[in-house]
């Protein structure tokens, strides 16, 4: 294994626990673990384990690529695929015992097709768009899409076993038309029942909706940032408010440092000048890793933290594809090879992910997803009753 000098450090322990805090936050209902997008950058198959291990029943994919991928791991938990276009391999998600949501009439066919392909019964959720105006079928569009199914559920070749939606103004907690849009789905629902169906869970809250509103958790819950400890709703408080550990560090050595006179520029175009003799760094990781360019220091505001020897410094000057450069002050005694922190759980006062979504004007679920493929995931506190996964570029006892 080739050697990076940057590592994302997962403690799976910390998504263990987070699931279970989650089980406990929404009593009445079933966990779904959200690991979309690598599990939000995280590593799909060591957090999916390690997510049912901690009490989620139900595991969520956007992709159908996700879902079959999860199989080939020998995850064998409820699985929901939610997003994809026509052509999309449905017959082997069928043949994978992976729940499809159907999201728009011609899926309906899509997924009759899969099921001729394969002579199995699929599991559907139909997806109602009840105000966000993204994916799901309109309400009017409801009572021909719901027929369809029925008559397939009637022929043995569906199960519509789920209604579900996603919330508009979900990070807003209490904003009007959260429950707004949860009576129509529960209008949704009762019309789909009046017609025959036999729903088994209904779904609209996520990670925001699960920490916050009760009301909003009926059969299921989705939490995705949550379940990695970084909260949705920041202007309530950080994940400690919740009772959650961020699972993620991202982490660098030191690949250069140097002095440099007073008046000296760093980086691109010089964004950044040394107001006095100074001892500067180069952290090994840019844009093309995901650190958000948008981080800078520039203009003289300091750009987003970074922990050095357990002080609080900042990228200083433009981010650049492959690396960020750090002030480390007239006194610093770091070396070459020594370590920063990008962000991590924030328990000790170093930097977090949050820091970094408001220091690049954004969200913590970018700055995490987005991280790139070349920064070795680093899995730690794997359950021993766990495989190993293809994934763990390392594991840690």
């Amino acid at each position: 294994m080739s050697r990076f000098p940057a590592r994302a450090v997962v403690d799976l322990g910390a998504v263990r626990s987070n699931a279970r805090t989650l089980g406990d936050l929404a009593p009445t209902a079933q966990v779904m673990a959200v690991v979309k997008a690598d599990a939000y950058g995280h590593g799909l198959l060591p957090v999916a384990r390690a997510a049912v291990r901690g009490g989620a029943t139900w595991l969520g994919v956007a992709q159908v690529t996700e879902a079959l991928a999860l199989r080939a791991g020998g995850v064998t938990a409820r699985v929901l695929a939610w997003l994809y276009a026509p052509g999309a391999p449905l017959a082997e998600a069928v043949a994978a015992d992976v729940d499809l949501s159907v999201s728009a009439p011609w899926a309906v066919e899509e997924v009759a097709a899969a099921v001729r392909a394969t002579g199995r019964t699929a599991r559907v959720h139909l997806k109602v768009d009840t105000g966000l105006g993204r994916n799901g079928v309109p309400p009017e569009d409801l009572p021909a899409v719901l027929d369809a199914l029925l008559r397939l559920e009637a022929e043995g070749a569906v199960r519509l076993v789920g209604m579900w939606s996603h919330l508009a103004f979900a990070d807003e907690p209490g904003h009007p038309s959260m429950a707004a849009q949860a009576a129509v789905l529960h209008e949704a629902v009762a019309d789909a029942e009046r017609r025959g169906a036999r729903i088994e869970v209904r779904h609209i809250a996520a990670s925001a909706s699960t920490l916050t509103d009760p009301a909003l958790h009926l059969d299921l819950v989705r939490p995705g940032l949550a379940l990695y400890g970084l909260t949705p709703v920041p202007q309530l408080g950080g994940p400690d408010r919740f009772g959650l550990v961020p699972a993620m560090t991202v982490e660098a050595e030191l690949a250069t440092v140097k002095r440099l006179p007073a008046g000296h520029g760093l980086s691109y175009g010089h964004h950044y000048v040394t107001d006095r003799a100074t001892t500067v760094g180069v952290v090994p990781l840019g844009y093309s890793d995901g650190v958000p360019r948008h981080a800078s220091g520039v203009g003289g505001a300091p750009g987003a933290p970074l922990g050095v020897g357990g002080r609080r410094l900042a990228v200083a000057g433009r981010v650049c594809m492959d690396q960020v450069m750090v002030d480390l002050g007239p006194d610093a005694t770091e070396r070459a090879g020594d370590r920063v922190v990008l962000f991590g759980t924030g328990a000790d006062g170093g930097p977090t992910a949050q820091d970094w979504a408001d220091a690049a004007g954004t969200i913590s679920y970018e700055i995490v997803s987005r991280l790139g493929p070349r920064v070795p995931r680093v899995h730690v506190g794997a359950d021993p009753a766990d495989a190993p996964s293809p994934r763990i570029e390392q594991e840690v006892p």
